[in-house]
């Protein structure tokens, strides 16, 4: 176990956090405000330093303490290996496992291996949760392909797993691990076919959506661009709710054919 207290390493972490978004939101948030006066007394305990496999902020050890305020008692975690999560668990100074307390982090284990080490400590652990943010899989193109305006076809089902394969996306995904909002990343490196099932829609899903995947670009140094019809008034509205800036230039597809597959290609 290692505490993090340097100014500059604290700085460090948070530049390197940005490029494991979306997974390590939960920390970059706490390790932000910790670098910004540290309003809430927070610190950071990694299993090592620079090339750390897990991440965990908790509340300093001298700050007033109410055992039963789950609310403030809380940690936030970001591993890139599951084991070394564990380790930082399993070691005795790490958390205070005599008071109310909760965990929060965006990965898929972490539920599983904090109440299998939580047990061992006879602690009852409830879990409420998000719906999961996570990204697609090439699993997901047929998906994709039929509720794409564009799609529907042999060659837009191919194009789809391509981009999948190569490029960012992030959705949500319900509690059977279906997708139920999305957005992809194109070879322009813009960001397209943004969709919500329509009896998912007024959840905030697109949003949450949209915004991750922004940042997800941003981290990797690439612009956070996309484009919109005009008469597509939702998502229209999404963008000026998030301050979106709609440039002055106008956006242009031109699928040019050859008069030989004219009957063929669907456009």
């Amino acid at each position: 176990m290692l505490v993090l207290n340097c100014v500059s390493k604290l700085l460090t972490l948070e530049k390197l956090l940005k490029s494991h978004f979306p997974e390590s939101l939960k920390v970059y948030g706490a390790v932000m405000n910790i670098n910004r006066g540290n309003p809430f007394q927070k610190e950071v305990i990694l299993d090592s330093w620079p090339d750390f496999k897990a991440v965990i902020t908790r509340r300093q050890k001298e700050a007033e303490t109410d055992n039963l305020d789950h609310y403030t008692n809380a940690y936030a975690v970001f591993y890139k290996d599951v084991r070394a999560y564990r380790g930082l668990l399993e070691e005795c100074d790490v958390i205070n496992w005599n008071q109310v307390f909760q965990i929060q982090g965006l990965q898929s284990e972490l539920y599983t291996v904090s109440k299998a080490v939580a047990a061992s400590k006879q602690l009852d652990v409830k879990m409420s949760s998000s719906p999961r943010l996570t990204y697609l899989s090439v699993t997901d193109a047929d998906l994709l392909n039929r509720t794409w305006s564009r799609g529907g076809n042999e060659q837009c089902l191919r194009y789809i797993t391509n981009l999948i394969s190569c490029f960012p996306s992030i959705c949500v995904r319900d509690d059977k691990g279906n997708p139920v909002s999305w957005s992809i990343t194109d070879q322009f490196a813009t960001m397209c076919h943004s969709y919500t099932l329509p009896e998912h829609r007024r959840k905030g899903y697109s949003r949450l959506v949209l915004l991750t995947l922004a940042r997800k670009l941003q981290s990797r140094g690439f612009p956070r661009q996309g484009n919109v019809l005009d008469d597509n008034v939702a998502s229209v509205n999404l963008l000026k709710s998030v301050h979106a800036e709609f440039l002055p230039c106008r956006f242009h597809r031109l699928i040019l054919t050859p008069a030989a597959f004219s009957r063929e290609v669907p456009l």
